[in-house]
C-alpha cells in the first residue's frame, strides 16, 4: 500500500496520521508540489484532479482524504468508525465539517501564509474563528468530537486546527479545543504535522 503525500498538506497529514494511529502498513511517497509533480501525467493517471493525498492499495486507487480515512478504518481499524446508525452519522457530520468549514476557514487561512493563496485574509480568519468556537462548544464536557472514543472524525479535524496559528488564527483562546488537541497528540502512534515558522508562534 502506498500513500502519495506532502509533508505540509493538512489533507495528506490526515491520512498519514490515521495510518500511524491505526498501525497500518503503508509506504508514504512524497509528491513534489512545488515542482508540479501532481500535475504531470503519471500522477494525473492516479487522480485526474491533481490533488493529494492518493492511496494505492495494490491497484485500488482512492483519492480524497476523508474517503481514505473511511476506507482504511473499514479495512484495517474498525474501532475508529462506529457501525451503529447514530455513531456513523455523527462521524459523517464532522467529516463534512472537515471538508467544509475547516477547509474554508483555518485551512484556507493557512494556505494564504504557507502557499501564497489569494483568499481574503480577514474573511477566512473570521470563518476559522466561527468554526473553532462551535467545535469548542461541542467539546464542552466530552473528550472526543463524535463518540466516547477517538474516531476518524477527530483525525479529520486535527491537522488544520493544530496548525491554525500558521494562518494567523489564534486557536489558543479555545480551551476545550486545546485540551482535545493534547488528547489527540497523546494517542499511541500519533504522528505530528510538520510545522512551519509562519504565523502566530505555536504557544499559548
Amino acid at each position: 500500500m502506498k500513500l502519495y503525500s506532502h509533508p505540509l498538506s493538512g489533507h495528506a497529514h490526515r491520512a498519514c496520521l490515521f495510518i500511524s494511529l491505526g498501525g497500518i502498513d503503508a509506504e508514504i511517497v512524497d509528491i513534489d508540489l512545488a515542482g508540479g509533480e501532481h500535475k504531470k501525467p503519471a500522477f494525473l493517471a492516479l487522480n485526474p484532479f491533481g490533488q493529494i493525498p492518493v492511496l494505492d492499495d495494490n491497484g485500488l486507487v482512492l483519492a480524497d482524504s476523508n474517503a481514505i480515512l473511511v476506507y482504511l478504518a473499514k479495512k484495517h481499524a474498525p474501532d475508529w468508525l462506529p457501525e451503529d446508525a447514530v455513531g456513523a452519522a455523527a462521524v459523517q457530520r464532522w467529516l463534512s465539517v472537515a471538508a467544509g468549514e475547516i477547509a474554508y476557514g483555518p485551512a484556507a487561512a493557512r494556505l494564504v501564509t504557507v502557499f501564497g493563496a489569494s483568499f481574503d485574509t480577514e474573511e477566512v480568519i473570521g470563518r476559522a474563528h466561527r468554526i473553532l468556537a462551535l467545535i469548542d462548544a461541542e467539546l464542552a464536557g466530552k473528550a472526543w468530537i463524535a463518540a466516547d472514543r477517538p474516531t476518524i472524525a477527530d483525525v479529520a479535524l486535527y491537522s488544520y486546527i493544530a496548525r491554525a496559528p500558521e494562518g494567523n488564527v489564534d486557536r489558543f483562546r479555545y480551551g476545550n479545543v486545546s485540551a482535545w488537541l493534547k488528547r489527540t497528540e497523546a494517542l499511541p502512534g500519533f504522528r505530528p504535522f510538520q510545522k512551519t515558522a509562519i504565523g502566530i508562534p505555536d504557544a499559548a
